[in-house]
């Protein structure tokens, strides 16, 4: 059985604050961000916007390429960001669907 795994990107705005995380179930997770349950960085910055993501074939992987993009300088993110979702749009419908 294939585990799923995912790395994200939240934001509060365009080009705002941004914050790269990592889990198998991508919706729950933005749900528990829109909605104020993690506590920490995006709760006190509004980061409730899903403005990027990648679906990798296993946790380890996933977990190699957020500590990766971490490391990027904020240019790089935003640049990934633009290639996916050049509006900013909030993803979160089109994962719920």
């Amino acid at each position: 059985m294939r585990e799923a795994a995912y790395v994200y990107i939240m934001t509060n705005k365009p080009y705002g604050t941004l914050y790269v995380g990592v889990t198998s179930d991508l919706v729950k997770r933005v749900w528990e961000h829109r909605e104020g349950f993690v506590k920490g960085f995006t709760k006190e910055h509004g980061l409730k916007s899903l403005v990027w993501y990648e679906q990798h074939a296993s946790m380890v992987e996933a977990i190699t390429r957020e500590k990766q993009i971490k490391k990027w300088h904020r240019d790089w993110k935003v640049n990934l960001i633009q290639e996916m979702n050049p509006n900013w749009d909030d993803l979160y419908g089109s994962i719920t669907h």
